[in-house]
């Protein structure tokens, strides 16, 4: 075999071997290529859904839903919530509005001028939030899985929550805010009082009735702190 014939089979075996090892790569950056795309075009349709809410909410438990980042003054009653067993609109209409004074208090704890309205805020939330743990551990207990039931016609509950103005409280300042504080958690607490007042003669668990009886007890006295507040420090 001369060199030049060795040569040229070689080049040709070279040749063969780089086809052979390019083909795959070439398939594999089709196929990503082609992944890429095919996600690329269902990102606009996904986002798409959570924008507009466009999701599957069927699997939620509608009882340990987390009002934290709630639109308290603009919150609307839960689909068929009038015809959900009285209890269970309680829990469910008093849990958020537990939470509506748990929020106004939070900044409270660091802005109030007054040094004994911050630990009125801390009290505030250490008690709600106990109550709320409660009425979700009672809820748990009787009405796991059913639909979540608030009830803004709830006697007391859509007049307290309306007054509530986060944007409004968390812009005030010194005394302002001591006393803007004090003008939307007052009728947040009565707004309680009487919904827990007309739970009494409503409700079946004897647990819910002694809690409805504790916010009458708490917070009409709080109630009363409040208006001595008011007075004292120059608000209407």
């Amino acid at each position: 075999m001369n060199n030049r014939f060795k040569a040229s089979l070689v080049a040709a075996t070279l040749a063969f071997t780089i086809a052979a090892c390019a083909a795959p790569q070439q398939s594999n950056m089709n196929t990503t290529g082609n992944t890429a795309n095919r996600n690329a075009a269902a990102q606009p349709s996904l986002q798409a859904s959570v924008a507009t809410g466009d999701m599957n909410h069927g699997n939620m438990n509608h009882g340990a839903m987390d009002h934290s980042m709630m639109d308290h003054a603009n919150m609307k009653s839960s689909p068929n919530a009038a015809s959900a067993p009285y209890d269970l609109q309680f829990l469910d209409t008093m849990i958020p509005h537990h939470q509506g004074a748990v929020d106004m208090a939070r900044p409270a704890v660091e802005k109030a001028a007054h040094p004994e309205l911050r630990e009125f805020a801390r009290r505030i939330i250490a008690d709600q939030e106990r109550e709320i743990a409660e009425m979700r551990r009672i809820r748990e207990q009787h009405y796991a899985g059913k639909p979540e039931a608030i009830n803004m016609e709830m006697p007391g509950m859509m007049d307290s929550m309306r007054g509530m103005d986060m944007q409004k409280l968390n812009a005030a300042i010194g005394n302002d805010f001591d006393l803007m504080f004090l003008e939307q958690m007052t009728p947040h607490h009565e707004g309680a009082v009487v919904m827990s007042r007309d739970g009494l003669g409503k409700l079946e668990h004897a647990e819910i009735k002694t809690l409805a009886t504790q916010i009458i007890s708490s917070q009409q006295k709080e109630v009363a702190q409040m208006n001595e507040w008011k007075k004292a420090w120059g608000g209407r």
